[in-house]
């Protein structure tokens, strides 16, 4: 196999997993205040670079990724499912 051939493959490869995360995440959704402290995806407020950067369980300015439908049904000490 050339290099090109294998570069042409890798790169096949490469835009098909990506194209797979897409589609896993157009089935999530943002929920905020229900990540532990330092497994948040992202946005933890100032001075934090992003995900895993929360300082508190439940911060209310960090979120996580859910399956889409499911936010309403988290239960935290803070907030019950509704």
């Amino acid at each position: 196999m050339t290099t090109a051939t294998k570069g042409a493959l890798l790169s096949s490869l490469a835009m098909g997993a990506s194209t797979a995360s897409h589609a896993q995440a157009a089935k999530m959704e943002k929920c905020y205040g229900v990540s532990l402290a330092g497994k948040n995806d992202c946005k933890a407020g100032a001075g934090t670079s992003c995900a895993g950067t929360s300082h508190v369980d439940f911060q209310g300015n960090a979120w996580k990724l859910v399956p889409v439908g499911t936010r309403t049904k988290i239960q935290t000490p803070r907030v019950p499912a509704r």
